[in-house]
């Protein structure tokens, strides 16, 4: 990788080498490390993409802390909801973001949530003061922490829409969330070469693991178009960036598709990427591939709970195998179709039931 590009952001022209993200990542494990963040302990992250987002995720999977998706969108019950249940012990932030004031919303909060001893905004000399603090430590720290820590150690906490009134929280590991990145950016074919604009969120395995963990396990760059969707700015990105893969869900995808001076946008970089998070309908999946360039462009299907992807679609299937299939399932994992009436499993060739499992 060398000196290479790891990471850009789009929205400040702020660009981090390889070399330079090991930096700010070991700087930001350190300077946690002297807030007492220590193995198991939950950092929250509670901000929209942006480069700091990256130097956390990585940095607490440096310390063995367990790092703790929040929604950007969260209102305050739900914040509290998450601080409290997950065990929240700092919390990273930004400020604000869209009509969100974030440091009232946590203000609002913060004296219900007993766990909770360190809040630390973007761009405050406290957060600040922290990477300092983590530049001038002793890098050797690290080291000595990793040699505590298992691929198998939690290292996430992501929440996911709860059908019960709250969100519920998947508990993920280094090794589910990497050998997922990985694999995924191995259906993309991803090289040193490729330059990945990630407009889908970081809160999210989407952007942190398919994204993030699929960019730097080959050594590709990260392409931050926007700290929110905007379809103008993601297309801007693909052109300024010249990258290789875009990311989005079918409804992204519409959206670029729909602007009104979507012809004008220099796409020509593009040959893959993902669509996921709902079915593909055909005609969107046919402007992808022709309109947009993305010949090689992979569906993607799972769940939080599986880091999430368990199948994806080669980057040679048909349409048909791309719009009605959700492709082939992932090295090192199995699946099984079972009968959710008796919960047997069904011989090859056969479809499960499409009714509903009985509650135990």
């Amino acid at each position: 990788m060398g000196d290479s590009e790891a990471l850009v952001e789009c929205a400040t022209g702020r660009r981090f080498s390889y070399p330079e993200l090991v930096a700010e990542v070991d700087a930001c494990a350190l300077g946690l490390d002297a807030l007492g963040v220590g193995k198991g302990d939950r950092v929250g992250i509670w901000a929209p993409n942006c480069a700091e987002w990256v130097f956390v995720q990585y940095g607490t999977a440096k310390l063995g802390a367990i790092l703790v998706n929040i929604n950007p969108a969260y209102r305050t019950h739900e914040l509290s909801y998450v601080l409290k249940q997950a065990g929240i012990s700092v919390l990273v932030s930004a400020p604000e973001f869209k009509t969100s004031d974030y440091r009232a919303m946590v203000a609002e909060v913060r004296d219900d949530c007993p766990d909770l001893r360190e809040v630390l905004f973007l761009g405050d000399p406290e957060w600040e003061q922290l990477l300092a603090t983590g530049r001038a430590a002793d890098p050797d720290l690290l080291v000595r922490r990793e040699t505590d820590l298992s691929a198998d150690d939690p290292i996430n906490i992501q929440y996911t829409s709860g059908t019960t009134g709250f969100p519920k929280g998947a508990t993920l590991t280094h090794h589910n969330l990497l050998n997922n990145g990985f694999f995924v950016g191995e259906g993309c074919g991803y090289t040193e070469a490729d330059r990945v604009c990630i407009p889908v969120p970081y809160y999210h395995c989407f952007g942190m693991g398919m994204g993030n963990l699929g960019a730097t396990s080959h050594g590709a760059t990260m392409v931050i178009p926007a700290p929110g969707f905007d379809p103008a700015l993601t297309l801007q990105a693909v052109q300024d960036e010249r990258c290789t893969s875009l990311y989005g869900v079918p409804t992204m995808f519409i959206a670029e598709l729909g602007l009104p001076d979507f012809a004008d946008y220099d796409l020509s970089s593009l040959r893959t990427g993902i669509m996921a998070g709902s079915p593909c309908p055909v005609e969107v999946m046919k402007r992808v591939v022709s309109e947009m360039g993305m010949t090689e462009v992979t569906i993607c299907y799972g769940m939080t709970e599986t880091s999430p992807v368990s199948t994806q679609t080669g980057a040679d299937d048909d349409l048909d195998r791309r719009t009605s299939t959700v492709g082939r399932v992932h090295p090192h994992l199995e699946v099984k179709v079972v009968d959710p009436a008796t919960g047997l499993t069904v011989p090859r060739g056969e479809p499960g039931s499409s009714a509903p499992a009985a509650t135990r």
